[in-house]
């Protein structure tokens, strides 16, 4: 379904992207699933209907209610750890840092399925299941290939303390699809800005694109974006990206989560958890995600999108 979003509704939209990391008060649910919990951000909104969804997901796959507590500056462990021995929950649905900062100081034995952040270190990745917010990156390439066809080679600059594993993913995804992907490390955002005119000089407008992955590093916000935007434009190359906030401000297209999903999803995981099964371990991308295009961008490029519109799940510019 298309959808033309007002100031207000790419508001709501874009909390649900970047509500994950933010924080505020404690409260609980009850519960009427036995063995699954979710701890997620005490905010308000249009960030709470962000976690409201997920956990309506959850629900959903669950088929029952489960018990959700909210965790903000005032919570205190030792009552989560009560309560969530009182409802004998074994598995622990994490939303964001701090969801996951408080799953990890409970009971070893408790399992912990983590969702709504974009990496975490080895260590935690290792010894949990964790849905990151950072696109497929074989989702991104192939949404590239079917609106730049031309496409053969991608670059991008990452900082591998932060997106190794993702690039150790895009290699395989480009080399399935038939892309070079060019990849750049930059630890500084003064190196990342040395690499970028570099790559600004090496890219064909005719066959290249350019990747902007969640990374705080590369990626910055007021020094890195509108450079690459301003140069995108001005030479006519196409610019994705892996955060819906860039496609607002320029960027040709993007993934971002679909919350109702995500939330069946970890649902999915904790049941695994619970059963002798289990669920395999280590950070897996998003791949239930949503497409976010700009067709002021598009129509830069000179793509045709007439007649396909109907695919995208939001449009910029807002209407």
């Amino acid at each position: 379904m298309l959808l033309r979003v007002s100031k207000a509704m790419a508001a709501a939209w874009l909390a649900a992207c970047l509500g994950f990391l933010l924080v505020g008060g404690a409260a609980a649910a009850p519960a009427g699933v036995r063995g699954i919990a979710v701890l997620y951000p005490d905010i308000g909104e249009p960030y709470r209907s962000v976690f409201t969804r997920i956990i309506e997901g959850v629900e959903e796959q669950a088929k029952g209610r489960v018990l959700s507590i909210a965790v903000g500056a005032g919570t205190n462990p030792q009552e989560v750890a009560a309560e969530l021995r009182q409802q004998d929950v074994r598995v622990v649905i994490a939303l964001g840092r701090n969801g996951l900062k408080l799953a990890a100081s409970l009971e070893r034995e408790m399992g912990i399925v983590a969702g709504g952040v974009i990496s975490v270190p080895d260590g935690e990745a290792r010894s949990n299941v964790v849905f990151s917010l950072a696109p497929d990156p074989g989702l991104l390439f192939s949404r590239l290939q079917a609106l730049v066809p031309a496409t053969k080679r991608v670059f991008v600059v990452y900082d591998p303390h932060q997106n190794a594993w993702l690039l150790k993913l895009a290699r395989e995804a480009a080399a399935v699809r038939g892309l070079e992907l060019v990849a750049y490390e930059a630890s500084d955002l003064k190196a990342a800005l040395r690499i970028y005119q570099d790559v600004f000089a090496a890219m064909d407008p005719r066959k290249d694109a350019l990747w902007l992955p969640q990374d705080s590093t590369t990626v910055d916000e007021s020094a890195v974006l509108p450079l690459v935007l301003q140069e995108a434009w001005s030479r006519g190359f196409a610019v994705f990206s892996s955060s819906v906030v860039h496609v607002r401000r320029g960027a040709l297209f993007s993934l971002y989560p679909d919350n109702l999903q995500i939330g069946r999803s970890l649902a999915s995981a904790a049941q695994a958890q619970l059963s002798s099964n289990g669920a395999p371990r280590g950070i897996l991308p998003l791949k239930t995600v949503l497409l976010a295009v700009n067709v002021r961008t598009a129509g830069h490029l000179g793509l045709n999108l007439s007649g396909r519109q109907q695919s995208f799940d939001m449009v910029f510019p807002e209407q």
